[in-house]
């Protein structure tokens, strides 16, 4: 147990060799339990100290400050959200900018809202926007974005008349270095946005949604699924809409075996060529 405990209470950050010597020489180690285990984080000492520095929160890249600043005067509370008066995605999404329903305004540069036709027949549903769609305003536009693009357009779907839109619109991440990591929504938050998931839905009212991942699942069906099992199927709500459900695009991204991103990456295209017919269903 002391074992244990020693290498858990580790600091690379504070060690001090020469200190350590002083205060009991090296040749009375032997007699200590964990002097096996010393010379290993010693070692490794350097390294993980750097890494921790790494982890540490840092003030955000200037480009985020100068983009926040632009939008912070669009950010007036939206007032009356049960009656916003929107007859309209456009109209929706100007009423969106002051969205204060749940505290991720705080953080994020402005809102991510929806992207696409008030008629589309599918409205694809993500999980919430990422560093670059926080930064543009836009969904969908970053890494996992070129990759849903591309696919679609393998698959035959036209972007540009279907809509794409999130189930979080603020982008919720935690600061490593000069990065802004991705940290995913809980549950509150995805309820907390699911008033303008379900307004969308109304002014649009398409007879296809796709839940790209878990948490596009949850906010659509209003219950945890196991997507990964799920995968493929379509399940049709109580108000008549029907939601396929698939992964997220960013999964591709997360493979690093060039066979496997590619054998996903057919299976994604299987996926939105089956979203196709569904369309015209």
């Amino acid at each position: 147990m002391w074992r244990t405990y020693f290498e858990n209470i580790f600091n690379p950050a504070r060690l001090k060799v020469k200190a350590m010597q002083k205060e009991m020489s090296k040749k009375y180690w032997r007699n200590l339990p964990e002097a096996s285990l010393i010379p290993d984080p010693i070692a490794e000492a350097d390294k993980a100290a750097k890494a921790m520095i790494a982890r540490m929160p840092t003030t955000p890249a200037p480009q985020h400050a100068k983009v926040q600043a632009k939008q912070w005067p669009k950010r007036q509370p939206a007032e009356e959200l049960e009656d916003d008066g929107a007859s309209t995605i456009s109209e929706l999404g100007e009423v969106a900018k002051g969205c204060r329903r749940c505290p991720l305004w705080r953080d994020a540069t402005q809102t991510v809202f929806g992207e696409g036709p008030d008629n589309a027949k599918v409205v694809f549903v993500g999980e919430q926007p990422g560093d670059q769609e926080d930064l543009t305003g836009k969904p969908f536009v970053g890494p996992a974005g070129k990759v849903f693009d591309a696919i679609l357009d393998d698959a035959g779907v036209d972007r540009l008349k279907v809509y794409v839109t999130n189930a979080v619109k603020h982008f919720k991440f935690e600061p490593r270095g000069k990065r802004r990591i991705h940290s995913k929504p809980n549950a509150g938050e995805v309820q907390a946005c699911r008033w303008w998931l379900d307004r969308e839905f109304a002014l649009i009212k398409p007879n296809l949604a796709v839940a790209l991942g878990a948490t596009a699942a949850l906010s659509l069906l209003g219950k945890a699924i196991p997507v990964t099992k799920m995968r493929g199927q379509v399940i049709e709500r109580e108000d008549g809409l029907r939601v396929f459900i698939t992964i997220h695009p960013s999964f591709i991204l997360r493979i690093h075996e060039p066979a496997d991103k590619e054998a996903e990456r057919e299976r994604f295209l299987k996926d939105m060529k089956q979203v196709k017919k569904l369309m015209a269903a």
